[in-house]
C-alpha cells in the first residue's frame, strides 16, 4: 500500500481505515465489506468504481484512478 500511495500522490487520496474502529465498522456496513483487506476506488462523486478483496493489484487500482471521472457540480 505504501508504494501505491506514493504512485498515486497528487492523483488520488488514499485513506486507510481499520475495520475494527468505529469509523471502520460504519464503512463495513455502508460499503458491504465482506473480507479484509478490501480496497475500494471511488470516483469524484463518491461512487465505487473498483473493489478488490485480498491481494491488491496495484496496476488495476492505478488504471481505475486514471479512468475515474470527476464529479460535475
Amino acid at each position: 500500500m505504501d508504494g501505491l500511495e506514493r504512485k498515486l500522490d497528487g492523483q488520488a487520496k488514499v485513506i486507510r481505515v481499520n475495520a475494527l474502529s468505529e469509523l471502520g465498522r460504519e464503512g463495513v456496513m455502508r460499503f458491504d465489506v465482506r473480507g479484509v483487506p478490501t480496497l475500494i476506488v471511488f470516483d469524484g462523486c463518491g461512487r465505487a468504481i473498483d473493489r478488490q478483496v485480498g491481494f491488491v493489484n496495484a496496476g488495476r487500482v492505478i488504471e481505475a484512478v486514471q479512468a475515474a471521472e470527476p464529479c460535475e457540480a
